[in-house]
């Protein structure tokens, strides 16, 4: 049974900004890792991530998300000390010389705490509160944003965890159990958007069925975030096994996200993926206005 729709609304709240919803927002990647499947070791150092997230926004991101922690299937945990040590400098080199709106990408509610004290503006929580019980009230102290996303298990184990009796319908409890902890903790519904976790504890055909069914998660009330780029689900339907030659299949999901509700994508490629968005956005748009 379809979960019916609500209108989420027209803007994303984060710490001292605001993310207006009137197209297709685009969130780029800024692994500073070593080991991340596509772009792992390209900007572990501050000058390359600096040099990146320029070039990034010169294409047109609306925000970056930094990563110091790979959640690659199958990824060991990073310590509390190393993720501080590779994404607090570049955060505060970012609010300092870019100024750019920033997430975190992060399940550690301390890595969160010093990111949102250098100036970070959301959190997004691969576990959407699951790995940490103090990551809600921490986003809800520095007035923050946060993203939610669904994953049955941490990334070391959570392909062992791909089967579902009603896959859609536990996503969606998963991610409504997150919303209400996450407002219970202080952290205003405005402030809210959800990611269906495409590639963490899914096979092949459950992320086609989720992006088939996207739009259903609009039930929630808040915006949909979708991340798809380059992953492996992309590779085993296109027989492309180097994640390099993934481009044309992430866009194409893209594409369709912006057909199904998804206002916010997570990419490495920004041009490419802002272009094919407002593409889609235009055809899918009723009225379109110029």
């Amino acid at each position: 049974m379809p979960f019916l729709a609500q209108a989420p609304a027209p803007v994303l709240e984060g710490r001292e900004c605001r993310i207006q919803l009137d197209r297709p927002r685009i969130m780029g990647i800024l692994n500073l890792t070593p080991d991340s499947f596509y772009d792992g070791g390209c900007y572990t150092g501050l000058d390359g991530a600096l040099r990146h997230a320029e070039r990034m926004l010169a294409e047109g991101v609306d925000l970056i998300d930094v990563g110091g922690e790979s959640t690659r299937p199958g990824a060991a945990v990073v310590s509390e000390e190393e993720e501080l040590a590779r994404v607090v400098p570049v955060v505060e080199a970012l609010v300092g010389r870019l100024g750019p709106i920033i997430s975190v990408d992060t399940s550690k509610s301390r890595v969160a705490r010093e990111c949102l004290a250098a100036g970070a503006h959301f959190v997004n929580d691969i576990s959407g509160l699951s790995f940490d019980a103090e990551m809600a009230q921490v986003v809800a102290a520095a007035g923050a944003g946060l993203f939610l996303m669904h994953t049955p298990a941490r990334p070391d184990r959570m392909q062992q965890q791909t089967g579902y009796d009603d896959l859609l319908g536990e996503v969606v409890a998963f991610l409504r159990r997150a919303m209400d902890q996450a407002e219970a903790a202080g952290v205003p519904h405005a402030k809210l958007a959800v990611d269906p976790g495409i590639g963490f504890g899914k096979d092949v055909t459950g992320n086609l069925e989720l992006l088939r069914r996207l739009s259903e998660l609009r039930c929630l009330g808040v915006p949909i975030l979708l991340g798809t780029s380059r992953k492996s689900f992309i590779g085993r339907i296109l027989d492309q096994q180097d994640p390099e030659q993934r481009l044309a299949g992430t866009l194409a999901t893209v594409a369709l996200g912006v057909s199904r509700g998804a206002m916010l994508h997570r990419v490495h490629d920004v041009a490419a993926a802002r272009q094919t968005a407002l593409m889609a956005w235009a055809v899918c748009r009723d009225p379109v206005v110029f």
